[in-house]
């Protein structure tokens, strides 16, 4: 029997609208700048429709109710923004949770001296722009809303690092992508211990019981989804009648998941190859029974199951939601919360300028000196590749905050006022970040040639002058 390639799906095919429409898409959407640029023009959409005539139409919109009831026992009445905000923002945090699971177990974060650098620059930049916003706000309304300036987005932080080009060497995504990750971490558990409201112990105390239900299920090898969606379900009810902030179950349920495959991946070829010869078999004679066409089903089922369990949990529900909360849940997230009304006469300056400044100041210095220091002291080093200029630029890109910096927001005021300005202030420095970050790799980055010399003497350029000259320890 002569093997052939399995005929191409519609969108995978030559066909003239796959081709011309179909194709590009989903080549678009695999670029990581994708998910910023999606991201950015819901934030701008946004703002064109809040300071639009219509733009008592957006907030009618996201501040209409929906209510979900449980018969008689329970009643959820959010807005529209609240659910967002609340209960697709889960499935932002479960990715976000995955990372840091990852990270941990597989990634930099794993090894304690490769990880140190970024782990002490995410440090420096969750404590100065706090510091910062503090200082400028201290005595004043507003002065509560220093977790906003803490905070930096991933996807528009990696989107930047990757439109900056090939001056840029791997070793600064993977520090930026790192930073990011320890920034949510430290993020999540301001979060979770600074905005949490009063806790309802009883409520907490069945959050906890689904918790340990789900480790139960997974001591007792139950591997389909549904039982985990539903205690995962319940968890975020839970936190959210406990008066904890119910987002974060994505946090707990990422942690929670696997990472190792319930099946050892070098197994698969003995199994494969037995699974597809009793297909064969079956084939052989050129006669195919009934008893034959169900037992080849029945292969068939096991060899997708088979192929499917040996990649891990983790890696099938992070590539599973990975499009849709890039392109999907965070644009949504952002079209709900980016929407502000520009009117200066209303902007309470010092809330306004404690986040730009924690930003796009606090940002900078933070992760550029704690980076200094740990590398002065020995405690971490510079990625391959990585010189002084570069860690300038990723320092700077880090103060791009929005998607968590505008969750905290909604998090740290009732004031409608406070809340305005605190939103605008985190659009102006990220808009201000994200351009000199930019302007910082692409410009002031040196060639690949010069960076892959400076490398090679990484550990004595302990300074950074503008034109690059370094000085030994």
């Amino acid at each position: 029997m002569t093997a052939r390639s399995p005929k191409p799906t519609w969108k995978d095919s030559d066909r003239l609208v796959p081709r011309s429409f179909v194709q590009p898409v989903l080549r678009f959407m695999q670029v990581e700048a994708a998910a910023g640029l999606v991201m950015l023009a819901a934030a701008v959409a946004a703002l064109v429709w809040a300071n639009s005539p219509w733009h008592g139409a957006y907030e009618h919109f996201w501040e209409a109710d929906v209510v979900l009831r449980f018969g008689g026992l329970l009643e959820l009445d959010l807005t529209v923004r609240e659910w967002v905000n609340n209960a697709a923002m889960a499935l932002f945090f479960l990715l976000a949770g995955l990372e840091i699971k990852r990270q941990l177990l597989v990634g930099e974060l794993r090894q304690p001296r490769a990880a140190a650098l970024p782990v002490l620059a995410a440090l420096g930049g969750m404590v100065v722009p706090a510091l910062i916003y503090v200082a400028v706000t201290s005595g004043h309304a507003g002065a509560g809303g220093w977790g906003i300036p803490m905070a930096t987005d991933i996807a528009f932080a990696v989107g930047v690092v990757t439109l900056a080009g090939r001056r840029i060497p791997l070793g600064a995504r993977t520090f930026i992508l790192t930073l990011a990750v320890v920034d949510d971490i430290g993020g999540i558990v301001v979060i979770a211990v600074f905005y949490a409201e009063q806790v309802r112990i009883g409520w907490l105390a069945l959050a906890a019981a689904t918790i340990v239900v789900t480790l139960a299920l997974q001591r007792s090898d139950v591997r389909s989804l549904v039982p985990y969606l539903a205690m995962g379900s319940l968890c975020w009810l839970a936190l959210f009648e406990a008066g904890i902030e119910s987002a974060i179950v994505g946090v707990i349920y990422g942690l929670l998941t696997p990472i190792r495959p319930f099946h050892d991946p070098k197994h698969f070829a003995p199994v494969a190859r037995h699974l597809v010869d009793d297909v064969e078999r079956a084939y052989a004679d050129g006669v195919l029974t009934d008893d034959e066409r169900a037992h080849n089903e029945s292969s068939l089922d096991d060899l997708t199951r088979f192929a499917s369990e040996c990649t891990s949990p983790l890696e099938r529900v992070e590539r599973r939601l990975t499009l849709w909360v890039s392109l999907l849940v965070v644009p949504v997230f952002a079209f709900a919360n980016a929407g502000v009304r520009i009117d200066t006469s209303s902007v309470n300056t010092r809330v306004f300028l404690g986040v730009v400044l924690g930003l796009v100041v606090g940002k900078t210095v933070g992760v550029f000196t704690f980076s200094y220091l740990a590398v002065r002291l020995r405690v971490g080093t510079l990625p391959n590749g990585l010189v002084w200029r570069h860690v300038l630029g990723l320092a700077v890109t880090a103060g791009i905050g929005f998607t968590v910096a505008l969750f905290v927001t909604s998090l740290s005021f009732t004031d409608a006022a406070l809340t305005s300005s605190a939103k605008l202030g985190v659009l102006t420095a990220s808009a201000a970040a994200g351009l000199l970050g930019y302007a910082a790799l692409r410009f002031l980055s040196p060639a690949p040639a010069r960076a892959a010399a400076a490398a090679g003497a990484r550990q004595d350029a302990l300074t950074w002058t503008p034109s690059g000259s370094s000085a030994t320890s």
